[in-house]
């Protein structure tokens, strides 16, 4: 019987422990990592894969605050080595996170981090008895506030530091959480030089060269590059998704789902979760599920989209909204779990997001949209390629939604475009379509020279068979299949054979041999005909009059829609 409590959103590794919260053991990490000697260390993995926990639990087991809480580690498997029991609580730590650094400005964004420093220092206000400071000490003491200058800002970790080594005699445990928040923001929001500068002159006082400086720790999705914060730091250990190093220390092991899994008397349900949650790929382990979706599920008992539904996904959105053509039709392959071959950089170069590829997959990489497959070299200096896929079912889920999502922009509803096609209205599914267009298509990216080309017609195909998905519980709605002498874009076969069937073809407008959108219309709707893209419906029993054809001819964000029944007016 299920005797732990499951804690939802509860990242206190004390709390978790006092009142024996559903926990799994990763305080191996704490070995791993000191016995690793490495000075400044940064971690990036997905969202929700138990950073701010793992760092929760080195303040437990490091910081001079919970000295003799040795009953927290008690039955853990860092417990079982006597050295680190001599250890536990001998340390002066700073523990600070950038996790609620959201803010649409750099003055919020800074006026936040600043409020962070603020309490650090009130946290910490018994220094000012007795005479460890001197006079100008305290009065750097008193300036740090929300409202001090960013100079203060920049050093005031740094200051902390050296009155804590005083106070204590020992050098200080650093750690940072979700240290890349701030960054992130800062380039949706338009700001990324100043946040950018301003983060690399605290990192450059709190890291480079610090006599007060035992060891560091920060956390974070992305490995953001070098030139744009790190530029002075050599003593920087990096660990990605790639790395082997603490590749079991963030995520849940299949051995450890599925012994909750058996523990909560669910065994007959890991095929389920496997299929749902597995797919993280961190180094050689292959078999990492989401820390955040398996305790939603041992909570709720349901198989849902959990881990998605934790973010706004803006960045992602952003990017692949205003993507060349080539990573929308990259897109369209995974959604159809399919994979993907190309190169990765997993230092992220944030001035480089729109206009580079390779940056794109990198991110939703880091981000845990995406696992590697397979890696080979190639070409005659032997670069790295990866092959990636969609995560797991629940990711694949979560894009589904989020590429509707973007379409929702628009005023209109789905719901208004499905009614006019299922009653032949062209006049309203081309007023519908040409409002769409203009409303949603001025933030997409469509090609810039689309005549002529395939990529902006999938583009179009994408947009249009989102906004028929709401359908599909009435029909089964099936793309690039093969059909009489050729692949049609989308057929809406109905599962009740006395209602229309639809097939569909998208052409965008070839200025060289049509000058007009009807002519264009007039190619798709005889493509059709041509190559008898109606032989999968006949071969399924549905008579040829039941089967409408549909062509949509584009150009840019102008659209015209017609059928081969039904005149134009």
């Amino acid at each position: 019987m299920w005797m732990r409590i499951v804690s939802i959103g509860n990242d206190g590794f004390d709390t978790l422990r006092e009142r024996n919260c559903f926990y799994v053991d990763k305080t191996d990490f704490i070995r791993e990592w000191w016995e690793s000697e490495d000075k400044v260390t940064l971690i990036a993995r997905p969202r929700r894969f138990g950073k701010t926990l793992n760092m929760n639990m080195l303040d437990c087991f490091f910081s001079i605050q919970y000295g003799g809480r040795g009953d927290l580690f008690d039955g853990l498997s860092i417990w079982s080595y006597e050295s680190y029991r001599e250890l536990q609580g001998t340390y002066p730590v700073i523990f600070l996170t950038f996790a609620d650094v959201k803010s649409g400005t750099y003055e919020a964004a800074v006026t936040r981090i600043k409020q962070n420093l603020t309490e650090l220092y009130n946290r910490n206000e018994f220094l000012l008895k007795g005479d460890l400071l001197n006079e100008k000490e305290k009065q750097q003491y008193d300036r740090v506030r929300p409202d001090m200058k960013n100079e203060d800002a920049e050093i005031a970790v740094r200051s902390m530091m050296g009155y804590l080594n005083r106070y204590y005699g020992k050098k200080v445990v650093i750690l940072l959480d979700e240290y890349d928040t701030p960054l992130q923001e800062a380039y949706i929001g338009g700001y990324w030089k100043e946040m950018s500068a301003f983060i690399r002159s605290m990192f450059n006082a709190m890291f480079k060269t610090n006599p007060y400086l035992e060891r560091a720790v920060m956390t974070g999705i992305t490995r953001v590059s070098k030139e744009s914060i790190f530029s002075d730091l050599n003593n920087l250990q990096v660990v990605t998704t790639t790395s082997e190093l603490y590749a079991a220390a963030f995520g849940f092991t299949e051995e450890e789902v599925f012994a909750a899994l058996d523990e909560a008397e669910m065994s007959d349900r890991k095929e389920q979760v496997r299929s749902w949650y597995d797919g993280f790929t961190f180094g050689a382990r292959r078999d990492i599920y989401n820390p955040w979706s398996i305790t939603k599920y041992l909570d709720s008992k349901r198989l849902e989209t959990y881990w998605a539904n934790t973010s706004s996904n803006a960045l992602v959105s952003k990017l692949i909204r205003e993507s060349a053509p080539d990573v929308k039709m990259a897109m369209e392959d995974l959604l159809e779990n399919k994979s993907i071959e190309t190169p990765i950089d997993e230092e992220i170069v944030f001035e480089e997001l729109e206009d580079n590829s390779e940056a794109i997959w990198s991110l939703l990489l880091a981000s845990g949209y995406l696992r590697v497959e397979s890696v080979s070299a190639f070409g005659e200096e032997k670069d790295t390629s990866y092959r990636l896929a969609l995560t797991n079912l629940e990711i694949r889920k979560v894009f589904g939604r989020m590429v509707r999502g973007w379409f929702k922009k628009a005023s209109a509803r789905y719901n208004d475009f499905i009614k006019a096609l299922l009653v032949n209205n062209v006049g309203y599914m081309n007023q519908y379509m040409n409002r769409m267009t203009q409303e949603v298509f001025s933030f997409f990216d469509t090609g810039k020279h689309p005549s002529g080309q395939t990529e902006p017609e999938r583009f179009y195909h994408g947009f249009v068979l989102g906004l028929i998905a709401d359908s599909g519980l009435d029909y089964n709605i099936t793309s690039n299949r093969e059909s009489g002498l050729g692949r049609y874009d989308v057929v809406m076969e109905p599962n009740d054979k006395e209602k229309d069937a639809y097939v569909f073809e998208f052409k965008v407008k070839v200025p060289d041999t049509e000058d007009t959108l009807e002519e264009t219309l007039e190619r798709a709707l005889a493509q059709i005909e041509d190559k008898n893209y109606d032989a999968v419906l006949a071969a399924r029993g549905i008579p040829k009059e039941r089967i409408r054809h549909y062509g949509f001819a584009f150009e840019g964000k102008r659209v015209l829609i017609g059928s081969d029944d039904i005149p134009l007016l």
